[in-house]
């Protein structure tokens, strides 16, 4: 045979080989490339009355960031979370209801036995390297958040700090007393840690303002100018430090989007919440009764603003039913691990694209108290029904008032009319059938 020829012959399949290994490569590559960055922002004891997009509260802090995400993406009008910090952060990262988990009341301690969303996400070979930065609450232990499978924790484990300027700063085990303010600090470690990512990301960036202790924060980060600083004159008028607090978290989060390339900030989904509702000194059109630490609206309906990758619906409302359990499953689903719905959690992800408010027929929440019981309540889209740990029971029409002033179980109210009565029997039969599931 002429000698080029076989040359030819051999050298022809081996660039085939070739060639399918570097496909092969290049499509794992490409893969991963096209996956969205996953930004989770959670506000500390920030309701709708002090969110400025939402239509209720009068006096709201200036936040041009939230807003221009809102502007870009979809405000969720019906999100319930739980009343308090612990539960809401441990039903986001179990997707489970707190009477499932235990954890239903302020510093209630999440399992190692729980199976994380970090976790879930190393478990599903989802290619995504991942972070809380901010506040925990879900263990006083500093190995806690590695235990539970978090690539990178660095933060406050505790539920709030004395000063915002001097704190326990825990990273990765080790603890130690910081005196930078704690809104910039956690914004300066997601910089850090977002630039240093060659991989997908997931970060949980979970800012402990605007939680007490209320103060006036660094002037260049908030509108409010030249507050007195006295502990007497904030307890008089807390509302306008609480406003500033918020703005100082806006204009951190501004640094953090602007610190990213347009590449980056392109392929990244933002989703932002509070966490429970507003405090009982600060709240504005709920009764301070209502607010936080209450299955009440005040204390339970709180906000979410999705934009960025992917939310082909800009500057649109949503008004389906969601619980903070479902963003377990939407990360998951955003991060293409094939889970689209697990434990309590179901994924919104189809709501980026499509608006549908039959997403949930019911969403739950609840809150423990010491003794062991608790609070609970369901809803659907007209009615909401209260059981309270001590057997009272309320029955309120959504579609009337947002705050809940007319209790159509109260003698005066009744009988109830066949709309409420209805109501009334398919939001206890769910309840029951879902505590006894």
């Amino acid at each position: 045979m002429n000698f080029k020829l076989l040359c030819l012959f051999i050298i022809i399949p081996l660039a085939f080989s070739c060639s399918g290994d570097l496909n092969t490569t290049a499509s794992s590559e490409n893969n991963n490339a096209t996956k969205p960055n996953i930004l989770l922002i959670i506000a500390d004891d920030m309701g709708l009355d002090a969110t400025p997009v939402y239509n209720i509260g009068i006096e709201k802090p200036t936040m041009p960031n939230l807003e221009s995400m809102t502007s870009n993406g979809i405000r969720f009008n019906n999100l319930w979370s739980y009343p308090t910090c612990t539960p809401t952060r441990s039903s986001i990262i179990t997707g489970k209801y707190g009477f499932r988990t235990n954890v239903m009341k302020v510093d209630d301690e999440l399992s190692m036995s729980e199976t994380s969303l970090q976790k879930y996400l190393d478990n599903s070979s989802s290619g995504y390297n991942h972070a809380i930065i901010g506040k925990w609450h879900l263990s006083k232990e500093a190995n806690h958040p590695t235990n539970m499978g978090v690539g990178y924790y660095a933060g406050l484990l505790t539920g709030g700090v004395n000063s915002y300027t001097n704190w326990n700063f825990t990273e990765n085990g080790q603890t130690s007393t910081s005196s930078e303010y704690t809104t910039t600090k956690f914004t300066d470690l997601a910089i850090n840690w977002v630039d240093n990512q060659t991989e997908p990301w997931f970060l949980w960036l979970a800012y402990n303002a605007p939680h007490t202790p209320f103060h006036l924060p660094p002037n260049d980060l908030h509108t409010k100018g030249l507050l007195p600083t006295d502990e007497a004159s904030i307890n008089a008028n807390p509302l306008p430090y609480y406003m500033a607090m918020l703005e100082a978290m806006d204009t951190e989060i501004g640094r953090l989007l602007n610190s990213m390339s347009e590449i980056e900030k392109e392929n990244t989904v933002i989703i932002f919440i509070g966490d429970n509702g507003t405090p009982g000194q600060v709240v504005q059109e709920y009764s301070s009764q209502r607010s936080k630490g209450t299955v009440y609206q005040g204390g339970v309906n709180v906000p979410m603003i999705i934009s960025g990758k992917g939310i082909t619906r800009i500057n649109e409302t949503e008004e389906a039913l969601i619980n903070t359990t479902d963003i377990f499953a939407t990360v998951t689903d955003l991060a293409e691990t094939g889970t689209s719905q697990i434990h309590d959690s179901k994924s919104f992800k189809e709501l980026f694209t499509i608006s549908n408010t039959n997403f949930r027929d019911f969403v739950y929440t609840e809150i423990g108290n010491d003794s062991g019981g608790s609070d609970c309540t369901i809803r659907n889209a007209t009615h909401k029904y209260i059981l309270f740990d001590n057997g009272d029971e309320a029955l309120y029409d959504l579609t009337n008032t947002f705050i809940e002033s007319s209790n159509l179980l109260n003698y005066s109210q009744l009988p109830l009319n066949n709309a409420s009565s209805q109501a009334k029997d398919l939001l206890t039969s769910e309840l029951n059938t879902l505590k006894n599931n």
